[in-house]
């Protein structure tokens, strides 16, 4: 029933044109056919297909004239997204809902096109997402009538507070067996680097605690549960040898699964900013949180970039707030922009919707990328 409404409508239309063009003959004026659909022309366009009259095929001069005019205006759209995007946070979900699609690029285009250049600049300046960098220290046995215990690394003979005391002991039991086994005992630590260029890390590991980091015979399960116990331990212990070898291990499977998860995590930001507006349901339909859900995270792919470069002559720890502090900014004033309400009403709901985010949908994403990175690696 629709599609033959659309076809007589569209028989009308072309009804109506074929009239015009053959009034306008009349009077003596002749417009052609339009190359491209044939259909009658009353002016500059196609009122069909929207061809130029004028295809200017055969004019070099104003075929340069087109490229640099169709330039000019896409990089002045391109200009005024950008500057939109960094400097006026809420700018282009407020435009979007207000129906002024033009004057900004389309959101989910500029979504995909800033996400590729943030791993296509990872890929081409060798920046790794993460690196880690295992440190072992040896760990000394010490007797006390005749049971074996280590050292406490978190014991502080110089801490006075007595509670502090009753908790923390200089010394940690360890079992006979453990302390009596062959390769020494090391103490594990691992540090991440963000950011870093492939290969400023490297692994110094010795011998000794390298074999005892990859000996798996920590684990020992009997019965039904042994298949999965040598599932998981091919898989761990495949990456142990994995990032002892090289810290940048995961940063290929990091890399393939970040942006699919980053994709997945969009419907759920603008699911919950939904529900925080419920009662505004009529003014703000889901599409709209939809299209703020997505200005965010491109604005994330942004900064993750800047944070590229800062990670080159900063710590990490002052890249890693200077993040943090930039998108609780970002994201505070875009909602105030956008939803148009007061700042108390806006702090409350930035933090209850940033807290419920990061708690349950951010960190256990990330922490799949993680489990993703580290099985998904070994099972090929």
């Amino acid at each position: 029933m629709v599609g033959d409404i659309e076809a007589i409508l569209e028989t009308g239309s072309v009804a109506a044109i074929e009239l015009a063009a053959s009034a306008l003959a009349e009077r003596g004026e002749h417009h052609g056919a339009c190359a491209n659909c044939t259909k009658p022309l009353i002016g500059p366009y196609c009122a069909v297909c929207g061809q130029p009259t004028k295809t200017r095929r055969r004019s070099v001069r104003l075929l340069v004239h087109d490229f640099i005019v169709d330039f000019v205006n896409m990089d002045s759209r391109i200009l005024r997204t950008a500057r939109a995007l960094l400097l006026q946070p809420g700018e282009l979900p407020a435009a979007f809902r207000k129906g002024q699609t033009q004057p900004y690029s389309p959101a989910i285009r500029l979504y995909l096109f800033v996400s590729l250049v943030f791993f296509v600049l990872l890929s081409a300046t060798n920046i790794a997402i993460v690196q880690f960098e295992i440190k072992a220290t040896p760990q000394k046995v010490i007797w006390v009538n005749g049971n074996p215990f280590i050292a406490n690394p978190a014991y502080d003979k110089d801490d006075d507070d007595p509670d502090v005391k009753k908790f923390i002991k200089p010394l940690i039991p360890i079992k006979r067996e453990k302390a009596l086994r062959p390769g020494g005992l090391y103490n594990y630590d691992e540090q991440a680097h963000f950011f870093a260029r492939i290969g400023a890390y490297h692994q110094d590991l010795p011998k000794a605690a390298r074999d005892r980091l990859l000996d798996p015979t920590t684990i020992k399960v009997e019965g039904p549960g042994q298949k999965r116990v040598d599932w998981m331990e091919k898989n761990i212990y495949g990456t142990l040898n994995r990032l002892a070898a090289d810290p940048a291990a995961l940063n290929g499977p990091l890399t393939t699964w970040l942006p699919r998860v980053m994709f997945l995590l969009l419907p759920l930001y603008a699911l919950l900013l939904a529900l925080f507006h419920v009662r505004r349901r009529k003014d703000y339909y889901l599409v709209d949180h939809l299209v703020f859900s997505l200005n965010i995270h491109t604005y994330v792919f942004v900064m993750l970039m800047v944070c590229v470069g800062l990670a080159q002559i900063m710590s990490g720890e002052y890249v890693t707030w200077i993040f943090f502090l930039a998108m609780s900014g970002y994201i505070f004033m875009a909602m105030k922009r956008f939803y148009a309400q007061g700042w108390v009403m806006t702090t409350v709901k930035f933090l209850f919707i940033s807290g419920i985010y990061c708690i349950f949908f951010l960190a256990p994403a990330m922490i799949g990328v993680l489990a993703l990175s580290v099985f998904g690696g070994n099972l090929g």
